[in-house]
């Protein structure tokens, strides 16, 4: 007897995960049926996409569009804003909800998809870094919540099988493939245009997270992702450059042993990876997801630079200190790589701006949920009060 397909909804449809989700949906239609879609304001996107894969619920997170007569008369029921975000987690004709949008605006949602013990796809720093303590007790089970980043995805994958879970883990290791300046001088990295720094050698991503990936900064939120999604403290967690980016993510046991996950860089790999659980899909004949012949298998690893990727240190005291330094650093890192891409301040700027906002903070810790993220936009004030003084 055929398996009922899972039926899915896709928080963050119209962005580059979602689309890489809804790639492995589209080839496996037997497997997945997408029943709902949320997009922030692009409702264009979001209604053909609708109509590509029949789904009957959407909702556009921005709660200023109105579309519910145009989303009606093709068939789709419409709601909008955060609580719409909600109902659509909670959805009782969705067994999986995958969370692919950045930013905080879905916190809120994804407790709700782990209280109504949905399983859940998870490629959402924020949800993580800046309100792990009020996300991860909503966790029923130990397969409920998948990593679709592709490092953390290495890392689940190593570990699930563990009869002892992460009880026997010595240290996890992340890659990262270094950006556009794993290779260059100091000096010049100074001298870094943004066009020099969106150049990024390996994965196609928005203007942000490449600025991010450019200065480690993304790796070392990872970094803090991945002590909260694990469990695991920060002196198990670390970081190496791996130039090729075959390798994702690697993790020692305490018995002397390791294994690594290895295979092409392609967001649709994990993101197949989450939502086929526990089984995998038949992909490998396809050419754009064969392993690459042996040939390549270019197993380079470097230690990262503390002098060339002062952000990578700065976000792993943040996650050591713990409190209201992850959110504080989110908040601060946006604002700082805005102003370098409006060419206001100099790159290797950006970690000064960061470090002098974890430097100021003498406030309190967050107690609750609403203080963590307000924190986020203490740390954007901070550092546009910094920017501001130094002329940025």
């Amino acid at each position: 007897m055929t398996p009922r397909p899972k039926k899915i909804a896709v928080i963050g449809a119209t962005g580059s995960v979602g689309s890489s989700v809804l790639d492995i949906c589209a080839r496996f239609p037997d497997r997945f049926e997408v029943v709902g879609l949320a997009a922030n304001s692009d409702a264009d996107s979001l209604l053909s996409l609708a109509g590509k894969f029949g789904a009957r619920f959407a909702c556009l997170a921005d709660p200023l569009c109105d579309e519910e007569s145009r989303f009606r008369s093709r068939g789709v029921e419409l709601v909008s804003g955060a609580e719409g975000l909600s109902w659509l987690a909670g959805l009782p004709e969705a067994d999986h909800i995958v969370f692919a949008s950045s930013g905080t605006g879905a916190i809120a949602a994804l407790q709700r998809a782990l209280c109504a013990d949905k399983d859940v796809s998870l490629a959402n720093k924020e949800s993580i870094v800046a309100a792990g303590p009020w996300v991860m007790p909503f966790v029923k089970r130990p397969d409920q919540l998948r990593p679709v980043d592709s490092e953390h995805s290495a890392i689940w994958q190593c570990i699930r099988d563990e009869p002892g879970g992460t009880r026997d883990v010595r240290r996890i290791i992340l890659t990262a493939s270094g950006g556009p300046f794993r290779d260059w001088p100091v000096g010049r990295m100074q001298r870094a245009s943004p066009e020099d720094a969106l150049a990024h050698p390996v994965w196609t991503m928005g203007p942000k997270i490449t600025i991010d990936s450019a200065t480690l900064m993304n790796k070392g939120i990872e970094c803090i992702e991945a002590m909260r999604l694990f469990s695991l403290p920060p002196e198990k967690v670390g970081a190496l450059i791996h130039p090729r980016s075959l390798v994702h993510g690697i993790v020692e046991f305490s018995d002397g042993t390791s294994k690594m996950l290895f295979s092409r860089p392609d967001m649709r790999l994990p993101a197949a990876s989450a939502l086929s659980w526990p089984d995998r899909l038949p992909i490998a004949d396809e050419e754009e997801f064969r392993t690459p012949p042996a040939s390549e298998w270019e197993l380079e690893f470097r230690e990262v630079d503390p002098e060339r990727f002062p952000c990578f240190e700065i976000a792993l005291e943040a996650g050591r200190r713990g409190g209201a330094y992850p959110p504080l650093l989110i908040g601060a890192d946006e604002v700082a790589v805005e102003a370098f891409l409006g060419g206001r301040i100099p790159f290797l700027t950006i970690s000064n701006i960061i470090e002098l906002v974890m430097e100021k903070y003498s406030g309190p810790q967050p107690g609750v949920l609403e203080e963590a993220i307000r924190l986020i936009e203490e740390g954007a004030r901070l550092a546009r009060a910094i920017c501001a003084a130094i002329g940025g």
